[in-house]
């Protein structure tokens, strides 16, 4: 048995976790979790490219913002990996030299999955409320189901929901619209159900 258990883990565990798993550092521990499935994978890209074009890239959209999958951020003392992250382009003039980012993004994604969806919901999204990050998506791809909060005065608002076969025009990228089914090629709408299975407060701190 190693120490890790008993000391808070380092950046140098970060690099000496397996290649095919996904590294972070939460509350002092080392947190790993496997590459993402297919259909997670997919939609990951689907939505890159729908928001890249237009808001990245300026391709029929606004433009303004850059765009990053699976960056590491240095946030409060802590490594987190997004798998999607957005920086409007007046707060982030030019990329680091080194492997995490320590500029807090304007807006985050989480693909949940089920290995990761504990961490997604709670610290990862307790951590991204402490450094101001203003917005954060979360994506569920096997519920069908977006949605979208805003920090207000350190507290997580739920501004909106995307469900089966619904638009997706959501802040802040509400200058658009696509359906959410496009993130999801191979699957037919889910019909029947509450779409707001999130049980907790909308207006929750986000240090909760």
């Amino acid at each position: 048995m190693t120490d890790l258990a008993h000391r808070r883990a380092t950046y140098a565990d970060v690099l000496a976790a397996p290649p095919d798993m996904v590294a972070e550092i939460i509350d002092g521990a080392l947190v790993t979790h496997p590459r993402p499935r297919p259909r997670h994978a997919r939609a990951h890209a689907v939505l890159t490219g729908k928001l890249g074009d237009r808001f990245d890239f300026g391709e029929g959209g606004p433009g303004g913002w850059i765009f990053l999958t699976e960056p590491e951020l240095s946030l409060v003392g802590q490594l987190v990996v997004p798998d999607i992250a957005g920086w409007r382009r007046e707060r982030l003039t030019e990329l680091p030299e080194t492997n995490w980012i320590e500029t807090p993004p304007d807006w985050v994604c989480e693909i949940i999955s089920p290995s990761t969806e504990y961490y997604d919901r709670t610290a990862k999204r307790r951590i991204y409320g402490e450094a101001g990050v203003a917005y954060l998506w979360l994506l569920d791809p096997d519920a069908q189901l977006l949605e979208a909060f805003g920090l207000v005065e350190g507290r997580w608002l739920l501004n909106g929901t995307a469900a089966g076969d619904e638009q997706v025009s959501l802040e802040p990228f509400d200058a658009i619209s696509f359906p959410l089914m496009s993130l999801f090629p191979f699957d037919q709408p889910k019909t029947g159900g509450d779409p707001h299975h999130d049980t907790r407060k909308p207006d929750e701190p986000a240090g909760d």
